[in-house]
């Protein structure tokens, strides 16, 4: 039996942890070696029961990640879901992996649920892609109410920063760069034919950006004529099967590839093929699925210019620095949600001193901000955001070993004592 973590017992507390990587730790070479897309959810959650009891798994182009919760993180135990699934080895693995627990978990998945850790900061189609993961995990009966509550709170997380800063106000997406990057390439998109491969959600957010961006003709490919035919329809263009695109790249200036295949579309031979019927007219492939359409040898033919998602890089630092303002903002509601749920966290036995040290330090906060404001001149808005935000900031971080002191020390009745006792706290019997 692989799954030997023990699920219950009070003398070992429970634990969220994450194990995964990503584009900041792996290429996507490696990424869409474990990329799991959507049509892979259920199958892939029900292999992950062969290894651990419970998990929700988070892929996207910019990650994979498995969220779990245990006793003990299983990290071998998901490593060799890993290699079972996508047949990657530990050794190819391992220099791209990270794990993270309780606490430093939660403010990674909050970071993601807000668009602090994307690619392209601010994009809005990562909060769609935690709710299907966890609607996943739930289907498969893989979410325990640990799990649920983190995943809820980042969602939560992500509508607040959306709410209350600008970070997705005109923000930009992958498909809204990669069209940008076209565009740059060829030196503008009036009179361009593009070929959009793929007619999922990817496919639509290009076609729909390539619209409103002047493309005077786009060809939707997909496997079946149906899907295309159902996204012209949308957004106009011409559907195409994917086997029938020859002609079509033939004339065209731009090719998307953005379908969820597990296998290349563009092979060398077959774009060699297109381009002897072209050899004077350039080609720009911009490859933004993960695993890749594109075979990255296609890039070395002549007059075809090749771009993958991590192209995309250069165009995203300077949506990062446009955004810099916000992103502080946003750091600030995150920290404040992951201290909240840090804090609930603790065991039965400390959760009722945490919660009145909480509420102890958070009455003094609002004391003394409110006296301090009344020596103040009239603040703007953003101001009153600014310095409540700071305050906040300044009590979690004071707060911070002592909680996790007293967490570590859950067993110990005279530790959170010793706590109520210095800080004179009234503790709720009732809390916990």
């Amino acid at each position: 039996m692989k799954n030997n973590q023990q699920t219950s017992g009070r003398d070992k507390p429970m634990n969220v942890y994450l194990l995964g990587l990503n584009h900041h730790t792996a290429p996507v070479t490696i990424r869409e070696k474990v990329a799991i897309n959507a049509d892979r959810l259920e199958e892939s959650l029900q292999l992950l029961r062969q290894y651990i009891p419970n998990g929700i798994i988070l892929s996207t182009c910019n990650r994979t990640e498995i969220y779990a919760a245990g006793s003990q993180p299983s990290e071998e135990a998901i490593l060799n879901f890993i290699n079972a699934l996508t047949g990657v080895s530990f050794v190819d693995l391992l220099p791209h992996i990270y794990l993270r627990e309780n606490g430093t978990a939660f403010k990674h998945l909050f970071r993601i649920a807000s668009g602090l850790d994307s690619m392209i900061i601010g994009e809005f189609e990562v909060l769609g892609q935690i709710k299907t993961a966890l609607t996943a995990a739930e289907n498969a009966n893989m979410v325990t109410p640990a799990l649920k509550n983190i995943f809820q709170s980042a969602l939560r997380a992500g509508r607040q920063v959306r709410e209350e800063t600008g970070i997705s106000r005109s923000a930009l997406s992958v498909s809204s760069v990669a069209v940008d990057l076209a565009a740059k390439a060829i030196g503008g998109l009036d009179n361009c034919k593009m070929v959009v491969i793929g007619a999922g959600e990817a496919g639509r957010l290009v076609a729909k950006v390539a619209k409103e961006s002047g493309v005077s003709e786009i060809v939707i490919a997909s496997r079946t004529m149906e899907s295309a035919s159902a996204l012209v329809e949308m957004v106009g263009g011409k559907p195409i099967d994917l086997d029938n695109m020859g002609e079509e790249l033939s004339t065209a200036n731009i090719v998307v590839a953005c379908a969820g295949a597990p296998h290349r579309i563009l092979d060398i031979d077959r774009v060699e093929e297109v381009m002897k019927n072209r050899p004077d007219s350039p080609l720009v492939i911009i490859d933004i699925a993960v695993p890749r359409n594109v075979e990255p040898e296609v890039g070395k033919i002549d007059n075809v210019f090749l771009y993958d998602i991590d192209d995309l890089t250069r165009v995203s630092e300077q949506n990062r620095q446009m955004r810099e303002n916000e992103v502080e903002k946003a750091e600030q509601i995150v920290a404040a949600e992951v201290a909240r749920c840090t804090f609930g966290w603790s065991a039965s036995g400390t959760k009722p001193v945490i919660t009145a040290l909480m509420q102890k330090a958070e009455d003094i906060r609002t004391q003394q901000l409110k006296r301090t404001l009344k020596k103040l001149p009239p603040l703007s808005e953003e101001e009153l955001f600014n310095l409540d935000a700071m305050t906040k900031s300044i009590v979690t971080k004071i707060l911070q070993e002592p909680i996790e002191y007293l967490k570590k020390n859950e067993t110990d009745g005279d530790q959170a004592g010793l706590v109520s006792e210095l800080f004179r706290l009234k503790i709720d019997e009732n809390e916990g």
